[in-house]
């Protein structure tokens, strides 16, 4: 069962015990002034965003994985790349970096003096190099699953894994906006199946996964699909309570989620392409 809490989010993480957590996945502020934010500095955000990572790193077991999202510090019209800035904050725990996940995805604000923003980052953390992967269960499907070696040693044999292929550091995955099934009232909410990839491949049934910036709770529900236990705070009242909920219609079978893996809508195919 998950634990949740409406609390800030170094409190939550000062009553988790040391190196009990195996997964930490979460999609801080960016420091636009949303609703869910005060605008401060970047220096002000940076000293917030080292103390929330500090903390996750004592309770981050050693075989575990930080996966921190974000996009783009954007002012007058000039952006500034939040995880480039982030990198020496993350480096300085002694952290090591395995990926740099591009999540891309097809709706947003339209700009009209640059090109229109259409990724984030998913940067992939692990204390050392020996850290808990699964590579199977998030294994997409092949272009030619048939293929085989025409030649050599091998040849007559499939060329590729029959389960499908690695998905690559580059993801197609639909934001959550207002035709969505998973949309509610937060304006920048996880797709579910954005973390059920980080949940699958970096965590055992179990499992304790962590989202100290919750917001919904989809990283929560996403740990509840798979075995694994979640555990996540929001200092919003009303975003806890809609996870709340949203975990009970997990529970009796109501929650409404995209499919991992469903094909994304192309207008220009026969039925989307689906």
């Amino acid at each position: 069962m998950s634990i949740l809490s409406r609390q800030n989010n170094l409190d939550f993480l000062a009553g988790i015990e040391d190196e009990s957590v195996k997964l930490v996945v979460t999609s801080p502020p960016y420091n636009l002034g949303k609703a869910y934010e005060v605008r401060s500095s970047v220096d002000e955000w940076l000293a917030g965003q080292a103390a929330v990572i500090s903390e996750c790193v004592r309770i981050l077991d050693p075989r575990g994985s930080i996966c921190w999202q974000v996009g783009n510090y954007v002012t007058a019209g000039e952006i500034l790349p939040l995880d480039i800035i982030l990198y020496d904050t993350f480096s300085k725990q002694n952290l090591q970096l395995r990926n740099r996940i591009i999540w891309q995805f097809g709706h947003g604000l339209h700009c009209t003096n640059r090109l229109s923003g259409r990724y984030e980052t998913i940067n992939w953390w692990t204390k050392g190099s020996n850290y808990t992967w699964h590579l199977d269960p998030i294994r997409v499907p092949s272009k030619y699953p048939q293929k085989k070696y025409f030649k050599g040693p091998k040849a007559g044999q499939l060329s590729g894994n029959p389960m499908g292929k690695n998905p690559s550091d580059v993801w197609s995955i639909p934001n959550v906006k207002a035709n969505h099934p998973e949309k509610t009232v937060h304006p920048c909410q996880f797709p579910v199946e954005l973390v059920e990839r980080l949940v699958l491949s970096m965590t055992d049934p179990g499992d304790i996964v962590l989202d100290p910036y919750m917001g919904v709770g989809s990283s929560l529900i996403a740990a509840e699909m798979h075995g694994r236990v979640g555990y996540g705070c929001d200092t919003d009242s009303d975003y806890v309570e809609i996870a709340r909920d949203r975990l009970r219609q997990l529970a009796d079978g109501t929650l409404k989620t995209r499919p991992m893996g469903k094909p994304i809508y192309d207008p220009r195919l026969p039925n989307g392409g689906h």
